[in-house]
């Protein structure tokens, strides 16, 4: 009778194929039930798995082809894709789309495109994602040369010498990218800005300086190209004269991370 009756149990179980832990109604091949259960995989820690990263930090399980549970590479969780130095053309230019030169306004927004990419083509211009990622940029933008008429500025007037990354698609003539992956506008990115006065046309530093900015965007897949805009805003523009600067005159550098999530 014993005998039976474990038959009568057992079979349930065989049928429905499943597997319950801390519960006796599995909805799945393999149930963990309870609010702060885990699953252990000796396999996958540290002493056992080269690609676990160890310490306090979290490695990131993937499922292969095969239906495995495994470690990533680190090129599968991060990856530098763009590492630009000196990246805008060092020369003055003061027309067409290439132009780097930028005029002073007053308060406001007086922004402006500076700048082209000194190298045009693919990790020199642009940087492409084969999936979707949460992109972390970096840059270090160099500026310059303010000037009125060639000549130093002597009006100690405090002025704002402000700066934004944004992105084109493509290349540097693309269309501009203004929505995230989930579309939502991207805004400024790594907005950032220093003052600036000089009170001698004859002394006083006006090369060359760096604007630096850290930000995160979410994007598809797709191909990118870093662009970035400018100003130089003064609170009041009477008596000071047509004031310009140039922006990438020396050492730019632009760098993009990518941290894949998918």
């Amino acid at each position: 009778m014993e005998r039976y009756l474990c038959l009568i149990v057992l079979c349930p179980m065989i049928c429905l194929a499943q597997v319950g832990i801390n519960t006796i109604a599995p909805l799945q091949g393999v149930h963990v039930a309870g609010a702060t259960s885990t699953v252990k995989i000796e396999g996958l820690n540290s002493p056992n798995n080269v690609k676990n990263f160890g310490g306090a930090n979290s490695s990131r399980v993937f499922v292969n082809a095969n239906g495995d549970l495994v470690l990533g590479d680190v090129a599968n969780n991060i990856e530098v894709i763009f590492d630009a130095e000196n990246y805008l053309s060092d020369a003055q230019d003061t027309g067409g789309a290439d132009a780097n030169d930028c005029l002073q306004t007053g308060t406001g927004s007086g922004y402006t495109v500076v700048g082209w990419p000194r190298v045009i083509g693919p990790g020199s211009s642009t940087f492409t994602l084969t999936r979707p990622a949460i992109v972390e940029i970096n840059y270090s933008l160099s500026w310059g040369n303010i000037e009125k008429a060639g000549i130093r500025l002597s009006d100690g007037h405090a002025r704002i010498v402000q700066c934004f990354m944004y992105l084109k698609s493509g290349g540097p003539a693309g269309a501009d990218v203004i929505n995230d992956l989930d579309g939502q506008p991207i805004g400024l990115i790594g907005p950032n800005g220093q003052f600036y006065t000089n009170n001698s046309f004859t002394r006083g530093e006006r090369n060359t300086f760096h604007n630096t900015g850290t930000d995160y965007v979410k994007l598809p897949a797709g191909t990118y190209c870093p662009m970035f805009k400018a100003q130089l805003a003064v609170s009041d523009t009477g008596g000071t004269g047509a004031v310009k600067m140039f922006w990438g005159v020396g050492n730019d550098e632009v760098q993009i991370i990518a941290h894949y999530y998918q």
